[in-house]
């Protein structure tokens, strides 16, 4: 109820998204008025993940949950852009044998109806899913070395915001003000005062 018919972007709670013009494709994403966008990525065993097959103009032409030969290597990530109708298809669902409502069931609603893209995220990019605390360590570990080498916060939201203009530099000031000298606080005043 609480979209009441708007569109809505789903983003998986332990999926982790990285990589230069990930920012862009969210944009041309939401953009689009009807369909559905899910973002894929390759991976070396698409058995274990929703798969989207393309053809030569990368335009979806299959999507499978764990298929046994995927058709693919392009596993369907965490993420997905929906248009206003979504809330309708999904209540068109019926549970799976598991017994749950799947992601990959509402996204071949899009599919059939000719209306599912595919964004890949391809080198440079990583996509992580934190659902193992393996994984979380992992996940971790690639956050370190790049916010220690590059000497940039990854996933900043203040620092989205003020690029992005819905945050003043007085606002990102005080926001970095509540958070104390704290290196999280010390970074935002050094994005206000003098940029990345």
């Amino acid at each position: 109820d609480f979209l009441d018919g708007a569109p809505a972007t789903l983003v998986l709670g332990d999926n982790l998204f990285y990589g230069h013009g990930i920012g862009e494709m969210m944009i041309r994403a939401a953009a689009r008025k009807t369909g559905a966008t899910v973002f894929a990525h390759p991976v070396s065993d698409p058995r274990a993940y929703g798969v989207v097959a393309v053809d030569a103009s990368g335009r979806a032409t299959e999507i499978v949950e764990k298929p046994e030969i995927p058709a693919s290597n392009l596993a369907v990530t965490g993420l997905y852009v929906y248009d206003d109708r979504v809330v309708g298809h999904a209540r068109t669902l019926k549970p799976s044998p598991r017994g749950e409502l799947e992601i990959t069931d509402l996204n071949r609603v899009y599919l059939e109806a000719g209306e599912l893209n595919v964004e890949t995220l391809g080198r440079g990019f990583a996509w992580l899913d934190t659902g193992t605390p393996g994984d979380l360590l992992k996940a971790a570990h690639l956050i370190e070395v790049l916010q220690e080498r590059q000497g940039l916060m990854i996933g900043c939201p203040e620092e989205i915001a003020y690029e992005q203009g819905f945050l003043t530099r007085e606002g990102l000031l005080a926001a970095a003000k509540r958070l104390g000298k704290s290196p999280y606080g010390a970074y935002l005043v050094r994005v206000a005062e003098h940029g990345r």
